[in-house]
């Protein structure tokens, strides 16, 4: 069966929807056991860094992978909100002037922006630390092992070896540009990794076998490739109001990416090259991988 793109982006609204009102009664005001208080002013920006809309394309990938495996929707919807969370921690952090130095995000202004930078820092550390708590709470019914492992995965696609290290190799490119090799390392660490982990996720919380796994985690890494592609052609190719946030950044700040290395004609034929690898990965599932299928092409072909 092949989904059309009309009925997946419906799909995706759908599952947008429920991760917004996850999210919202997550962030709510009254402290959980074993805090104090949540201080207004600090929840409110973490509020604004996080419910601002948004395609929720990675919870959406860890529900998927999820249902593909058979595993529970509603620990594989929480599990989608702590991964949320951590996104939008990254985001809120490489908007600060000290990083990318963006006014603008998802068409609001940015919480350095809307609030001050000191702010903007605490609500970056109360999500990252935040996403940890949601997998690890008793309302998210899995397996402690399950647990533990969606843990470690999800640290090591976020720090040091993974998106954290990667943002500071992409700091690191404005002073000396990468080869094509940095350009692709960076690019998985600091896009990639948490896409990976979107889908392995599904195949974690499903208790899955592991060649399933291996599989699905490869899924992840072509796709977090693809959606790096296809940003670095809107970013040389969209306008600011259609994008929600500034273009022509990596250009200014003299960025190398693979669409400006190699032309507009290379990143559109690599893009069509992964949604066919992505495909053929998930082939052996069928009809049940239609959603994910539709994914990818989402993800290559996507406008925003």
């Amino acid at each position: 069966m092949t989904l059309s793109a009309n009925m997946f982006e419906t799909h995706l609204r759908e599952i947008a929807v429920e991760t917004e009102r996850l999210l919202s009664s997550l962030l709510e005001g009254e402290a959980l056991a074993g805090e104090v208080t949540r201080p207004h002013h600090l929840l409110a920006a973490m509020r604004h860094a996080v419910l601002n809309g948004g395609k929720r394309l990675r919870p959406f990938l860890v529900t998927e992978s999820a249902a593909l495996f058979g595993g529970d929707g509603q620990a594989a919807l929480r599990v989608g909100a702590a991964l949320e969370c951590l996104h939008c921690y990254s985001l809120v952090h490489d908007d600060l002037p000290a990083m990318d130095d963006d006014d603008m995000r998802r068409g609001q202004p940015t919480v350095h922006i809307a609030f001050d930078e000191a702010t903007a820092i605490l609500a970056g550390d109360s999500l990252l630390t935040y996403a940890f708590d949601i997998i690890a709470a008793p309302e998210t019914a899995l397996p402690d092992r399950a647990k533990t492992e969606l843990v470690l995965a999800l640290a090591r696609a976020a720090g040091l070896g993974g998106m954290a290290g990667g943002q500071a190799l992409d700091l690191a490119a404005e002073k000396q540009a990468p080869d094509e090799d940095g350009i692709v390392t960076l690019q998985a660490m600091k896009t990639g990794a948490l896409l990976r982990f979107a889908c392995e996720a599904g195949a974690i919380l499903s208790g899955a076998p592991d060649v399933d796994r291996r599989r699905i985690r490869r899924f992840g890494e072509v796709i977090g490739r693809a959606f790096q592609i296809a940003d670095d052609l809107l970013d040389l190719t969209a306008d600011a109001a259609t994008l929600g946030k500034a273009t022509g950044k990596d250009a200014a700040r003299g960025k190398a990416t693979l669409a400006s290395l190699k032309g507009q004609a290379w990143a559109e034929a690599e893009l069509e090259r992964l949604v066919g690898e992505a495909e053929a990965l998930l082939a052996p599932y069928e009809e049940r991988a239609a959603t994910l299928i539709a994914a990818a092409r989402f993800v290559a072909n996507r406008k925003s």
